[in-house]
């Protein structure tokens, strides 16, 4: 059975979408395509169908990272269907708690920079109204959270 994570933040088009991206080439590289089924969405509707944010695209794409996932909303069927589901701050913790169905699928909920090895971050900061700095943070941050979750979910580790 496949290990199923929603990446979530504010609206999809910053944090979520790139841990999203990141996440997706890691599983590539490991040769773990078939294990995981991975995706991401926003508290908010505000983006839906839009691409991830440019200035994110860019420093994403100096990495190596491909960002090509469509803003979407969470839906109470994403805390059925997925199996961990990863907030990026307090705010997107609590709302996603807020709106979860049951105790049971509000078990699902974590916080992205608890899977941090490398990097003390106890949230990954919305760079949307920052300056080029931000964006390689978030980055940086997300690099290291989205490692040490595979590592977590690596048999034997």
């Amino acid at each position: 059975m496949k290990k199923k994570i929603l990446f979530v933040c504010l609206g999809n088009i910053c944090r979520s979408s790139t841990a999203e991206g990141i996440m997706r080439r890691l599983v590539a590289e490991a040769g773990r395509e078939e294990e995981f089924e991975i995706d991401s969405a926003g508290i908010l509707s505000y983006h839906q169908g839009e691409l991830p944010d440019s200035r994110m695209r860019a420093h994403a794409a100096r990495r190596g990272y491909e960002l090509t996932h469509r803003s979407r909303p969470v839906t109470t069927d994403d805390f059925y269907r997925f199996d961990l589901i990863l907030g990026m701050d307090d705010r997107n913790l609590q709302d996603l708690r807020d709106r979860a169905p049951s105790p049971e699928e509000e078990r699902k909920i974590g916080r992205m920079t608890d899977y941090c090895t490398e990097i003390d971050a106890d949230h990954v900061p919305d760079p949307y109204y920052g300056g080029s700095a931000g964006f390689e943070r978030v980055i940086d941050i997300l690099e290291d959270a989205c490692q040490g979750l595979l590592t977590s979910l690596t048999p034997g580790s």
